[in-house]
């Protein structure tokens, strides 16, 4: 999930088309996301280091949230918990801003007759929330009704979603959604009648959000909207796939096929979900310059996140002995610098399956640190809290990356 803001140092507001044919033949399904990105919002054109910090504190409190969430769905503790449930302090807690990252939402459709909304997409969560019509919180979003719905069920659980900083409250529903040509039949999800001010509008612009990750990290415990769609057998391969690119018009979504006119076939690799919760897979190697830095990491591949973040530990063995790098340490949060002009130079290859994929410049520099600073942000940053690695957009903005729900597998290509 990502909070927009008028602060924010990256943001990407996307709009959905209407599903298409299929591209490839592979499938029908297709749902095409144009972009438009703004590098940074500051009038000098730097970073907004304080909007970056508030995502990864948010970043923080989700994975707390769905590694809760997994346990009371399981009985067992997640085995990447450990480390981050048993530090609750309150060094990352900031006032409630804009926070302002990524954003990437679509339209879909939920009721009979339809009601149309936005809903932000991300692979690191489940559930499905909108606001109800009975949300005083909620003006300037569209607001469900489920009185116009002959579909609607109220299932008479009250619940309260927690996404960070932000939360959301209301009853359980379930009601038919269509994405992009399908149908998820009684789809369960949250019916807000309460926002708190982060996912009021317009710091946060879709309606909802809805999570493409598994049943286990459900606070809802209900399947996400492309589990549903998935388990009815409707689609011709059980996958999700996704380009995602800061050009406008060339990022898009695929629901139960690829497009192969957008990756180099020979180069998709996959590599095996590990845990299934999160689309979660073993991340063989960091390296750069030749050189690596980290072997056989646990990884989740998060469509949420902006940064790729790791342990202080790896990420300050990643910058070690790059000539000027500096560092800087805001709770459990820890930056780096890179001087601008050799930044290029220090850009990451990250091994999966057998393969290794390189991460760009363009992606990995985030972006003078400061007005007239002559230091950049780099793409990986430090978590106290955390031994794993989130890959987010840094990394995925530089591949094909299909998640394969079937095979319980998540694939890799080289972009076309």
């Amino acid at each position: 999930m990502k909070l927009s803001s008028p602060f924010t140092s990256l943001l990407v507001l996307v709009s959905i088309a209407a599903a298409s044919p299929a591209l490839n033949g592979r499938g029908e399904g297709v749902i095409r996301f144009p972009l438009t990105r703004t590098k940074s919002a500051d009038v000098d054109g730097h970073v907004d280091t304080s909007a970056l910090y508030a995502q990864l504190v948010r970043v923080s409190s989700k994975y707390r949230h769905t590694f809760s969430a997994f346990e009371a769905n399981t009985g067992s503790a997640h085995p990447l918990s450990g480390k981050m449930m048993s530090s609750m302090s309150g060094d990352g807690d900031v006032p409630l801003i804009n926070q302002g990252t990524d954003l990437w939402y679509g339209e879909i459709d939920l009721g009979t007759p339809k009601q149309k909304f936005n809903v932000s997409i991300d692979s690191g969560s489940t559930d499905l929330f909108l606001p109800s019509v009975s949300c005083a919180d909620c003006a300037g979003h569209k607001m469900y009704n489920a009185v116009q719905s002959s579909t609607a069920k109220d299932k008479g659980i009250p619940s309260v979603l927690s996404y960070g900083q932000g939360q959301v409250g209301g009853d359980e529903f379930s009601d038919d959604v269509f994405l992009g040509g399908y149908e998820a039949l009684d789809q369960t999800f949250l019916a807000a009648s309460w926002y708190s001010v982060d996912f009021a509008y317009p710091n946060f612009e879709p309606d909802g959000l809805a999570g493409f990750a598994f049943e286990k990290i459900s606070a809802l415990g209900a399947k996400s909207v492309f589990e549903t769609i998935s388990d009815s057998g409707v689609l011709p391969e059980s996958v999700f796939s996704v380009k995602l690119s800061s050009t406008s018009g060339e990022s898009e979504l695929c629901i139960g096929t690829t497009n192969t006119n957008l990756y180099v076939e020979d180069t998709l690799t996959y590599t095996a979900v590990t845990e299934e919760g999160y689309w979660q897979v073993n991340l063989e190697a960091v390296s750069r310059n030749g050189s690596t830095v980290a072997r056989n990491n646990a990884s989740i591949i998060d469509t949420g996140t902006t940064f790729v973040v790791t342990s202080d530990v790896s990420a300050e063995a990643y910058y070690k002995d790059i000539p000027g790098s500096s560092s800087s340490t805001q709770g459990e949060i820890t930056y780096y610098t890179i001087p601008c002009d050799t930044i290029g130079s220090y850009t990451p290859t990250f091994t999966f399956g057998g393969r290794g994929f390189d991460v760009s410049k363009e992606t990995f520099d985030l972006g003078p640190a400061s007005s007239g600073s002559s230091d950049c942000l780099g793409g990986i940053a430090g978590m106290s809290s955390i031994d794993f690695w989130v890959i987010g957009g840094v990394f995925l903005q530089n591949v094909y990356t299909v998640f394969d729900k079937g095979n319980l597998q998540v694939g890799f290509a080289e972009l076309a």
